[in-house]
């Protein structure tokens, strides 16, 4: 049993499975730098600068954006490193697979379809917040149970009561009431469930109609980005950053109260809007289908990476310069704080970037968890045949791509994700303390082997990976960390009962004990 457990999965197998891989090679470095831009501007830079600058980290959120920058830095020039020796589907998991063992390969995988999955489905109800915030700029309303989910339709409710500002939500939503089904309240946040569905339609038709889509949503956002940096300096008031960094004081959310601000709250900062980086590592899972894997899935994951860290960093400063942090809108606080300078068609603009980078989000999203299915179902640990057929016309995982727009869909439509959300978070993190990990082990294991792109100072940048990601994980809430271990036990529980016993590794590992 244990020798199974920890079997490695050789680099030559990943060698040849990539020579019969029937994956369209398509993507060039540019392509490529575009999936990883696109899927890493926004909810992050849309949505999580407002509780991060307001909750956390006051204007001293630019140095949140360092800190979580640099902790990417580090397990990117890992990922690179991987992703050019070993440039297959799969991202972490097969370089897990190829260094440490099975079962160690199995929890990152399990964990990056937690990042994956449930980080799309967050980002559709997001998108779906923005498109009625914009539709709302023309005055097109819909009653409140087909923009949410029964429980946050009810908690929206509960507290526009409590505050007294029943009347303002009324004028959101042309009902407020709900309908009801064998009596029981009925609602469904219906833009997420159809946008998830209509991008499963462009991923099953090929890699390359969603590589074009997601261009030219990552054309808009890009565009927009600068936009708002350019025209917001000239709003700045530099006595909004003073003090840079607030001194230490305290929060309180849905899970209690809760220090903040200070040197910790830049680290705190950091881990929670680390949801905003969340995405450079999907380009290594489109290693299959890039023209030239060996130096384009580097070149993809460190370019987009360095250049999404420069626009973070100057649209803290900018949001923090606009607005003073204690009064930063949480829900939308980029076009708030444009709205609060009368820029009302600035609001209009950034409401359209929004919505497009949301849309691009997902699309990667969704590419890079069916690239994760599909490289775990060709090593028998799941189905092979729902997970690993590729379609004859469109040569894409078809199977995959449909189960997961349904179970995503149904998460994002019926499902309070807010926790959900912060799970994303530390699954990350999680997922990149084993990369850097993995790395250091295999310059130690085959030092040798030809490596097109080597991390600098491997002694130096693997450590820090660890470090920097594992201290951000530390400075999250005790409740992530019990949600991120039910969510291995489900794991662990799977590969027990059906992985272990249908793994391709453990087949060829038993050949090769009859044959001795």
């Amino acid at each position: 049993m244990g020798s199974q457990l920890w079997q490695r999965k050789p680099v030559e197998h990943f060698e040849l499975e990539m020579k019969e891989s029937k994956l369209k090679r398509v993507l060039g470095k540019w392509g490529l730098t575009s999936l990883g831009v696109g899927a890493i501007i926004g909810a992050g830079i849309f949505v999580m600068t407002g509780v991060g600058a307001k909750e956390y980290a006051g204007p001293a959120l630019a140095l949140s954006f360092v800190v979580a920058g640099i902790g990417c830095t580090f397990a990117a020039l890992c990922y690179a490193e991987f992703a050019s020796f070993l440039p297959v589907e799969g991202s972490a998991y097969a370089y897990s697979y190829a260094t440490v063992g099975e079962l160690f390969a199995w929890i990152i995988g399990w964990d990056l379809i937690l990042e994956y999955g449930m980080g799309a489905s967050a980002v559709a109800v997001g998108w779906s917040g923005y498109l009625a915030k914009f539709l709302h700029l023309f005055n097109i309303k819909f009653p409140i149970w087909l923009m949410n989910d029964v429980f946050t339709g009810k908690e929206m409710i509960a507290e526009a009561t409590h505050k007294g500002t029943l009347v303002d939500l009324s004028t959101r939503f042309s009902d407020v009431s709900f309908p009801t089904i064998f009596g029981i309240d009925f609602a469904v946040n219906l833009p997420a469930l159809l946008i998830i569905w209509l991008l499963t339609s462009i991923l099953v038709r090929g890699i390359k109609n969603a590589s074009n889509t997601n261009n030219v949503m990552v054309a808009i956002k890009v565009v927009v980005v600068l936009f708002i940096i350019i025209l917001g300096a000239n709003y700045i008031n530099t006595a909004n950053w003073d003090p840079f960094i607030p001194a230490r004081g305290f929060y309180t959310d849905s899970f209690g109260t809760h220090g903040a601000f200070g040197l910790l709250g830049i680290v705190s900062g950091a881990a929670y809007i680390f949801f905003a980086y969340i995405g450079f590592d999907t380009v290594s899972t489109h290693a299959g289908e890039a023209k030239n894997p060996q130096k384009d899935v580097p070149f993809g994951i460190i370019t987009s990476l360095i250049v999404c860290t420069i626009l973070y960093i100057l649209v803290a400063l900018v949001l923090t310069g606009m607005v003073n942090y204690k009064d930063i809108d949480i829900t939308a606080p980029i076009a708030a704080a444009f709205g609060s300078q009368g820029l009302n068609y600035a609001v209009f603009i950034i409401s359209i970037a929004a919505i497009a980078g949301l849309t691009s989000v997902c699309i990667v999203m969704l590419l890079g968890q069916s690239r994760v299915f599909y490289a775990i179902s060709k090593d028998g640990l799941l189905p092979k045949k729902t997970f690993g057929e590729v379609h004859p016309k469109f040569r894409t995982p078809w199977k995959a791509n449909i189960l997961i727009g349904l179970v995503v869909s149904l998460v994002s439509a019926f499902t309070p994700i807010e926790g959900i959300s912060k799970m994303v978070n530390i699954g990350t993190l999680l997922a990149f303390v084993l990369v850097c990990l993995a790395v250091w082990i295999m310059r130690k294991k085959e030092p040798t082997r030809h490596r097109p792109f080597k991390a600098p100072v491997i002694w130096f940048v693997a450590p820090m990976g660890i470090i920097f990601n594992l201290g951000m994980m530390l400075t999250l809430e005790w409740q992530n960390w019990v949600r991120l271990a039910g969510w291995l036990v489900i794991g662990l529980l799977i590969y027990f009962l059906y992985g272990k016993k249908h793994s391709v590794m453990a087949k060829r590992l038993a050949e090769e004990n009859n044959k001795h």
